[in-house]
């Protein structure tokens, strides 16, 4: 039985739980969602439920609401580092639990998060880092963040993408909210797709080729809209005749899709066997990472995990394909405390 390497899932570590709680608004960004998981927090509760999956092990990582969300760029380093360092040691006392951590960053201060993620990795044991789709709405295609995607390039470690939209962004320009959780079960994807097209026609994989980016929930929408970001964005200004869009394809040594297809992507999709195949289709084996986005879900964190597992052990797939969907990539890929 293949070890099983849950590679994005989340907990709060508890100094970093209170002084969230201690900054937060009580609702906004994902905090009523939040305060409500046990599991997120509690960590006996944590352990109880993931004693029953034999053979299972978790990579830690900071749930929403971003750091930058809700802390101010001149807190937000102090609190990434509370958060790191509490993550940290529980990869030190819980090394048959948790095999590695995923550092948070200050999004919002651009040079702290830079020096936040050299810590993390070289002092603290980091596996790699994780941010959102936007900072505060705005997006990561712009040179200052650049010196962060040069210094994952550099350690040759993964950078983890978590999408990000709020119920203030309408989905109608008539209105002032996103209704129904739209923003949410929709939105996330196409956040998430919208960061990745950004990053494509930026050019970071010309100027990093070997960067490794893993999305969250399989890509985002982009597996089933593969005709469009393949012959589609090859027409890229033929629709309009903007000029920024003109020069982003010509700048390009490859096709946007070629591109799109050396992204990373987790199996986090609730149990939806066909969406998991589909995005196995398009971004093959070697780039797909077993995740079951622990504990949210339904019931509390007693649900994915078996789910996700069911999903990947039926999959039409090959043993060895499943082996390294559970354990072989995130082996390959990641630097982490792994039992014998």
């Amino acid at each position: 039985m293949p070890l099983k390497i849950d590679v994005f899932c989340h907990f709060f570590p508890t100094r970093y739980w209170q002084a969230m709680l201690d900054q937060a608004a009580g609702s906004a960004y994902m905090q009523k969602r939040v305060r409500g998981i046990a599991a997120l927090h509690d960590l006996d509760e944590r352990l109880r439920l993931m004693e029953p999956h034999e053979n299972y092990v978790q990579v830690l990582s900071l749930p929403g609401p971003p750091i930058e969300a809700f802390c101010p760029p001149e807190k937000a380093p102090e609190l990434a580092r509370i958060g790191n360092e509490g993550m940290a040691e529980l990869v030190d006392r819980y090394p048959d639990r948790f095999v590695g951590f995923i550092a948070g960053l200050p999004m919002n201060n651009p040079d702290a998060a830079v020096r936040e993620a050299e810590h993390a990795i070289t002092q603290l044991g980091a596996t790699g880092v994780q941010i959102y789709t936007n900072v505060n709405g705005a997006p990561l295609d712009q040179d200052v963040y650049l010196p962060l995607f040069a210094l994952m390039a550099e350690h040759d470690l993964p950078i983890w993408v978590h999408p990000s939209r709020e119920p203030d962004v309408p989905d109608y320009r008539t209105e002032e909210r996103s209704k129904y959780d739209i923003w949410w079960a929709f939105g996330w994807p196409y956040e998430t797709s919208v960061f990745m097209a950004r990053m494509v026609f930026w050019g970071l994989f010309d100027r990093f080729p070997n960067i490794k980016i893993i999305t969250h929930h399989m890509g985002g929408m982009i597996p089933y809209f593969e005709g469009r970001v393949g012959f589609g964005l090859d027409s890229l200004g033929r629709r309009t005749d903007e000029a920024e869009d003109l020069e982003a394809r010509q700048r390009l040594q490859h096709r946007p899709y070629d591109y799109f297809r050396r992204f990373y992507a987790d199996t986090a999709l609730f149990g939806a066997l066909p969406a998991t195949e589909c995005g196995l289709a398009f971004f093959g084996t070697e780039r797909v990472l077993f995740a079951s986005d622990f504990p949210f879900d339904p019931k509390g964190g007693a649900l994915f995990i078996g789910e996700t597992v069911r999903v990947v052990e039926n999959m039409t797939a090959s043993a060895e394909d499943k082996q390294a969907i559970f354990e072989g990539n995130a082996r390959r890929l990641l630097r982490l405390r792994l039992p014998d």
